[in-house]
């Protein structure tokens, strides 16, 4: 008994350690959005300040741009994620199922895009949008985040199809279902799983993305949260409490779209689990 317990508690110990080690950096950026600024520093280091103030929260709603860069990232995370959501089940389910010359080349040119540093990109995609002006606009961004996340979510969904047996589509089609209504009305409730993993990651991707952000966008209007917490920062000076309030208040999207899909995600982590 000795001999099993001890495991036991060692390994308990390892997942809590780990918990605490995750979560201390959303606890830090809590407990310094809550500090006054007048024990930010005097206080030194502590695990939590002596007075605490909804200033910075307040200041960030009511007296700054935030309210601006936060719908602008909603709408620029929602619209890639739906947009690459689409186009991934579609190229991932012809992927899976059928077979035709070009496939392989068009999975190597797929692969092939993942491997750049997408530093490189910026000037050739500020050159190519330039023209459009679509420079300083949600649509541009849009379309860039969808181009660089469609290839992986591609391959996602793709492995979520392969999962699927092909005799559920043939049944569907020999009792006169067409190939789109077998997908439409079988294979896609089937892949529920994939489709809100694959949601969650171009969500995330899209709303902590700053590269593109920061070089594409020129002012505040079509500035999205990653750069509008930029402003936060002057020439001699960083307002970590503003910041960190904005950043707190970011994470509450994401973590209510996460709360909507995770039992989708829960049924992707244990699908396989029954099987045998």
């Amino acid at each position: 008994m000795r001999r099993s317990v001890v495991p036991t508690i060692a390994h308990r110990l390892a997942i809590l350690c780990y918990i605490a080690f995750a979560l201390f950096p959303l606890f830090w950026l809590l407990k310094v959005s809550v500090t006054p600024n007048d024990l930010l520093y005097s206080e030194g280091v502590r695990m939590w300040p002596s007075r605490t103030s909804w200033d910075h929260y307040a200041f960030v709603l009511q007296h700054s741009a935030f309210p601006t860069f936060f719908k602008n990232s909603l709408i620029v995370s929602v619209s890639t994620a739906v947009t690459v959501t689409i186009c991934a089940s579609l190229s991932g389910y012809a992927l899976s199922r059928f077979n035709f010359r070009a496939k392989y080349w068009i999975v190597a040119l797929m692969l092939l895009t993942q491997m750049f540093p997408l530093v490189m990109l910026v000037a050739p995609i500020f050159k190519i949008l330039s023209p459009l002006h679509l420079t300083n606009s949600l649509t541009g961004l849009v379309i860039v985040y969808t181009a660089f996340n469609v290839p992986f979510a591609t391959f996602l969904m793709q492995s979520f199809f392969d999962g699927i047996p092909k005799d559920l589509e043939e049944a569907a089609m020999i009792d006169g279902a067409t190939q789109f209504t077998a997908f439409r009305q079988i294979i896609l409730p089937l892949t529920l799983p994939g489709i809100a993993a694959t949601l969650g990651f171009v969500f995330t991707a899209a709303w902590s993305e700053l590269l593109f952000a920061l070089m594409l966008i020129n002012g505040n209007d079509a500035a999205t949260f990653p750069v509008g917490l930029l402003t936060f920062v002057s020439k001699f000076s960083v307002d970590f409490g503003q910041m960190m309030a904005a950043g707190v208040l970011a994470l509450i999207p994401a973590g209510l779209f996460f709360l909507l899909i995770q039992r989708y995600l829960v049924q992707g982590l244990t699908a396989g689990a029954v099987k045998g």
